[in-house]
């Protein structure tokens, strides 16, 4: 088997939360790259890719040219590949556009070799559980006033959310008493039961983030997690936050490549690792970091793309919840299906990611050439 031809399209998705229909800004445009790599055996290994902005089409290009140097290797080899891709761009990564195409062309090889071999990948890459946690995610944003968070709070433990995320820092003009307000009533509409996270999005300095995160904890919210408290790579901060505070803390989403993980869990920074199927470049890579965080018996968790992440946090020993961000979803067929009873969403027997696009979001969506 051959990789025999490689496209890629630009899309530019608007921003939608069909979890609850909350939104803060209904004109909001999220561009990304799909991508398709074809076998001279049929096989085609589908991905996307984003977090291009205003340089999408420049996204787009690397994928491109990165492609064409692939074209006529075995896509069973991703290690292989890797390493000539690695190569041939010199000093361009280990992070930016290089990394955000290589994860492309990555995800796309394991969904070839999935579709190959007859497996599902939750199952190629070790098949620890079918079923796996999720949590509801982009609907109770900071730009909201209460009473929508609080609502859209109410029609999530409606659907069978188990685990729900909001947001604090709120904009304007706020104080701590305001945060401390939204944390309360968003747990008072989840009901005492439901895990609830919350971001902060690095917007707090850490002496915020221990003043604020002590007041929630004395009303008695009960985060599950507090995510990004503090500037991502300031691990020596968001380490003296998790010191003073009771309640775990959750990061990794903005943090490129592989290296960069061992520094934030050797300064014992968060309790909960997460990772960007994009910023860490694929899901090679992001299997060697769940590995890393096995070793120091720490939890992994995921950042957007629930469409690809359920089957690696599914298949990781380690693996705890999947972030439940409907923005893509209409892209997808074949989207595991999530189990309103329990709250969980349920992995298929389709071989590799068990995911097509959809011609008519394609269509829809499409950027002008």
């Amino acid at each position: 088997m051959k990789i025999s031809t490689i496209r890629s399209q630009i899309l530019v998705m608007p921003e939608i939360d069909p979890l609850a229909n909350t939104r803060e800004n209904r004109n909001a445009p999220r561009p990304i790259v799909i991508v398709q790599i074809a076998t001279d055996d049929g096989v085609e290994g589908l991905a996307v890719t984003f977090y291009g902005g205003a340089i999408t089409a420049a996204l787009k290009r690397a994928v491109d040219d990165l492609g064409a140097l692939v074209v006529g290797e075995d896509p069973h080899r991703v290690e292989a590949i890797a390493e000539k891709l690695r190569a041939a761009a010199g000093g361009s990564g280990p992070a930016g556009i290089f990394t955000l195409a290589c994860a492309a062309l990555d995800v796309a090889l394991w969904d070839i070799r999935g579709k190959a071999l007859g497996l599902p990948l939750w199952k190629l890459l070790g098949g620890t559980r079918q079923r796996v946690a999720t949590y509801a995610s982009g609907a109770l944003r900071r730009h909201l006033s209460l009473d929508e968070v609080v609502a859209a709070a109410g029609a999530l433990r409606a659907k069978g959310f188990r685990e729900v995320k909001m947001q604090l820092a709120l904009p304007g003009e706020t104080t701590p008493a305001k945060e401390v307000e939204r944390a309360v009533k968003i747990r008072e509409a989840l009901g005492p039961d439901l895990k609830m996270m919350c971001d902060i999005n690095q917007r707090w300095r850490p002496e915020q983030a221990i003043d604020i995160g002590k007041r929630v904890e004395d009303a008695g919210v009960g985060l599950f997690w507090l995510e990004d408290v503090t500037a991502h790579d300031d691990y020596a901060g968001i380490a003296r936050v998790n010191a003073a505070l009771a309640t775990p803390i959750c990061g990794g989403e903005l943090v490129w490549g592989i290296v960069p993980f061992r520094h934030m869990i050797e300064q014992r920074s968060v309790d909960y690792v997460m990772i960007d199927l994009a910023r860490v470049g694929g899901i090679t890579p992001w299997r060697k970091v769940a590995g890393m965080a096995e070793a120091f018996n720490l939890p992994v968790v995921s950042h957007v793309i629930p469409e690809i992440h359920a089957h690696l946090v599914a298949a990781a020993p380690n693996g705890l919840t999947v972030e439940y961000m409907g923005w893509m979803l209409e892209l997808f067929d074949g989207v595991a299906e999530f189990d309103a009873g329990t709250g969980e969403l349920v992995l298929s027997d389709r071989p590799g990611l068990g995911l097509s696009f959809r011609q008519a979001t394609i269509n829809r969506y499409r950027m002008a050439s």
